[in-house]
């Protein structure tokens, strides 16, 4: 059977290969979170770049810090699911929650918040 890499060896150590459907499922919702985080990032620079007949300085800077920190947060944290759910595949263990999910619908809740006020306000 082929041995896997050294890294592979290091971050998935021990347990069974998971049927590779569930693998490749993984990794498609990995790269729908990182789909998700590039879209807070263009959307960060998009309110920074294209608003500021819309929203005050300090508003449209906070908006746009906010919209780029969601979009940092999640590509990493999408990682770290990825090997989390790897992990637990592997050792037939249950899987983890995703811990991002809340902080992202409350952090994406509250910038739009913010946009519909000031869409309305104008």
């Amino acid at each position: 059977m082929p041995q896997r890499g050294r890294m592979a060896e290091r971050l998935l150590p021990g347990g069974e290969e998971p049927d590779p459907r569930f693998t490749l499922a993984n990794e498609r919702t990995f790269l729908a979170w990182i789909r998700t985080s590039l879209a807070l990032l263009a959307g960060g620079i998009a309110i920074e770049a294209f608003t500021s007949g819309l929203f005050i300085e300090p508003v449209r800077k906070g908006l746009a810090v906010l919209l780029l920190l969601l979009g940092m947060m999640l590509s990493s944290g999408a990682a770290v699911r990825w090997l989390r759910v790897e992990r637990s595949m592997r050792n037939k263990a249950p899987l983890p929650l995703p811990l991002f999910v809340p902080l992202l619908a409350g952090a994406g809740a509250l910038a739009a918040a913010v946009v519909l006020v000031f869409v309305l306000w104008r």
